[in-house]
Formats: structure tokens, C-alpha cells, sequence
């Protein structure tokens, strides 16, 4: 194990077997691409061999951080040495910088193949850290190669190659979801799309009731949505998207997520504004539940769902049969706001501009509508929110919008 600093080398040599060893050190100038020279040997008589488990393989040759690590924008690192210990299986790697970067990761395990290397890493990117989340399925040795770049740069060179020793694994039950992204939780990315003043800074959220809110300060001409996934989905009868809610208010974006069913969850963020009319991807959050949470969908929503749409009451998209449910939204330009189900129910505005009524639900197996005329000339109606009716006990209130 060979690390180099500005300064100094050192060299850890592990003989594979008992007996007399030759170690030839070659050199050559930092800026040079001419090829090494040798400089030195040393003789190593191994009198009793180390039986412990062979080094993850290193083809970037040096372990620890680069030699000119802060060319590369790197100021510190949370771990000093070239051996991070791991005893529970997790390991919070960070890194100060002195400019924005962005970074990728590589970790490498004897038993671990690359897809289930990218379930044990979530990287976020800040305008003055890097931060990397660290899952160890196996018990045993890891390399943990670090790449960065400049934002807007076009290449990803190795700054760091660092050495872990797993002594108790994770449940692979706990691994993160597929398809983290390089932006988890806020960071350079959110920020540059308008977002600020998370709830949530770290991309790894745990609840134990099974719902969270993530909040953010939004620029008005900014628009979020949110994807909800879940590697593998057991016993919900709605789809994924229907248990996360985007809620616009004025100079605010809350995203509600109420879980199905325990496990690891990935919410997706994606935003758009005046000068980008599709919706790009912002940033990830992992969503970790291991209690039993069971919280009904939200409604189905449609695209007229937008900035400045409050859902007040029902905050649960399945309604309790033959019963009257108070509804209240705000709906902002609308002229009128109506419940489509057995009946059209037409809904009042009240004086702070919440539109409200009394619905009765009907039958099993209903679907309420809450749909909105637009144009004081026109009379046709947008639809903006589904309900479905059910047959069960009247669900839990939800998280507040």
C-alpha cells in the first residue's frame, strides 16, 4: 500500500508468503509523463507470513488522497490515513473543497458485482463539500475510489482511493435504491434550479411513522414535480405516484410522501422554469421506514394541478362509502369548482379563497372528481384531482401540504 503526499511516501508491504522478497521503488517528477525510474531496492526476509485477507485490487496504484489533491480542489478529508474502519457497515466519507465540484464513486469488494455496487453509494454534491454515504455488504476489504471535476468540466480524474475494513455487514435488505443520481439531497444542483432553504439537507431521511415533507424555497418561476420509486413493491395496490403529493405555494414547494409498506424508497426531484419548458432532474432522497406504515394513497393528480393548488380536506385519495366528506382546496383563477360523482356537487369560495363543500361519497367503487372552469365565458370543466371511494374504515389524516 503505497501513499503519497506533497512531501513523503510511505509504503506497507504485506509478504504473501514466507521468505526473502526484493521491493524496487521507481520515481518521476509530479508534472512528467516520462516514464518511471527506478530509484531504490530494499531486501524484505518475511520470517512468518501475515494469513490475513488479500487487498481489494487498485489499478490507480497510490492509496489515501492524490498527491496534488488540492490542484484538483480538494482542501481535506473527514479520514486522515488510508485505512477507513467500518464496524456496523456504514461510513460517511466527506470532503472540503475549495471550489464546486462534482464527483462520482467506485466501490470494489471480492463478493460485490457493480450492480449491487451502486445500491451501497448516495453522493451529494455542496457548494463547499463533497459527501459520500457508504453501505458494506460484505464482511471484509473495500476500495472506495473517489473521481471529481470541475462543474461544467468534462473529465473525472481519481483524487482519492481509500481502503475500508467492513467488520459487521448491512442487511442487503437496507441497500439503497437503484438509480441515485450524483445529486442526493440539496447541494449545488437544487440550488441552481431555483431551490433553497431545504427541511431535509442530507439526502437520507428515516421516519418512523412512515410519512415525511420535504420542503424548499422556491424562485417563482420554478415548477417541481416528484417520482416515487422502490426497488421491489410487496403489497400496495396503487402505484407509486400516488403517495407523494407536490404542494406550490407562494415563495414554497412541499413534497408530502406517505408510504405504502416498510423499506427503502428513492424520491426523485425534477423542475422546470420559463426558460425550460421540460422538467429536468434536481436532485434524490432516500426514504428509510422499517416500522409497518400503511397510509393510503393520495388522489390521482392531473396536470391543472399547479402552482398555488392547496389540497385542505380529504388529504387521502380513497374515501369511506356512503358518507358525506368535507372537501376545501384552493384553486387559484378559478371561476368556478365542482365534485363530479353519483352527484355534481358545487363547491363554495369562502372569503379567505378556499373553495369548500360537503360531498357525499356514494357507493364502493365511485370515483370523485374534483374538476375547475377556468374562463368566466366558458363553461367546460378541467378535471384536477381523482378520488376513488372504498369500503373500508375512514383512512388516517395525512401529513399537512
Amino acid at each position: 500500500m503505497m501513499t503519497v503526499s506533497e512531501n513523503s511516501m510511505t509504503i506497507k508491504v504485506t509478504p504473501p508468503t514466507k521468505g526473502l522478497f526484493d521491493l524496487m521503488i521507481f520515481a518521476r517528477h509530479a508534472d512528467s509523463q516520462d516514464p518511471y525510474n527506478w530509484v531504490c531496492s530494499y531486501q524484505i526476509q518475511c520470517l512468518e507470513p501475515c494469513n490475513g485477507e488479500t487487498l481489494p485490487e487498485n489499478p490507480f496504484q497510490f492509496w489515501g488522497l492524490h498527491q496534488k489533491v488540492r490542484d484538483f480542489g480538494i482542501e481535506e478529508s473527514s479520514y486522515k490515513g488510508e485505512l477507513l474502519v467500518a464496524p456496523r457497515g456504514t461510513l460517511l466519507l466527506t470532503l472540503q473543497t475549495s471550489r464546486p465540484l462534482l464527483a462520482t464513486y467506485e466501490l470494489v469488494n471480492k463478493d460485490l458485482d457493480a450492480a449491487l455496487s451502486k445500491k451501497c453509494l448516495a453522493a451529494q454534491a455542496e457548494e463547499e463539500k463533497l459527501s459520500c454515504h457508504v453501505l458494506c455488504p460484505f464482511q471484509g476489504y473495500y476500495r472506495l475510489s473517489v473521481f471529481v471535476k470541475d462543474v461544467g468540466g468534462t473529465t473525472f480524474r481519481n483524487t482519492a482511493n481509500f481502503l475500508i475494513h467492513c467488520l459487521g455487514p448491512v442487511n442487503q435488505n437496507e441497500l439503497f435504491p437503484l438509480g441515485m443520481s450524483m445529486h442526493c439531497g440539496s447541494g449545488i444542483s437544487s440550488s441552481s434550479h431555483g431551490l433553497s432553504n431545504p427541511s431535509h439537507s442530507a439526502p437520507i431521511i428515516t421516519t418512523k411513522l412512515g410519512k415525511c415533507n420535504i420542503t424548499f424555497h422556491a424562485r417563482a418561476d420554478v415548477e417541481v414535480t416528484a417520482s416515487l420509486s422502490k426497488d421491489k413493491v410487496t403489497s400496495s395496490k396503487y402505484p407509486l405516484e400516488r403517495y407523494v403529493l407536490v404542494t406550490h405555494l407562494k415563495s414554497k414547494v412541499s413534497v408530502c410522501v406517505m408510504l405504502p409498506e416498510p423499506g427503502m424508497y428513492k424520491v426523485g426531484l425534477f423542475g422546470r422554469n420559463e426558460d425550460h419548458k421540460e422538467f429536468v432532474h434536481i436532485c434524490d432522497y432516500v426514504i428509510r421506514c422499517f416500522s409497518e406504515p400503511s397510509w393510503p394513497p393520495f388522489p390521482k393528480v392531473y396536470s391543472l394541478w399547479r402552482r398555488g393548488c392547496v389540497l385542505l380536506e380529504p388529504r387521502t385519495g380513497v374515501l369511506q362509502e356512503q358518507s358525506w366528506v368535507r372537501f376545501r382546496v384552493k384553486v387559484p383563477k378559478a371561476y368556478k369548482a365542482v365534485v363530479l360523482g353519483q352527484e355534481k356537487t358545487v363547491l363554495q369560495l369562502t372569503p379567505s379563497t378556499v373553495w369548500e363543500g360537503d360531498v357525499f361519497s356514494g357507493a364502493t367503487g365511485t370515483q370523485l372528481r374534483l374538476a375547475a372552469s377556468f374562463s368566466q365565458h366558458c363553461s367546460s370543466l378541467e378535471v384536477l384531482l381523482a378520488f376513488e371511494v372504498g369500503g373500508g374504515p375512514p383512512a388516517p389524516l395525512g401529513c399537512s401540504g
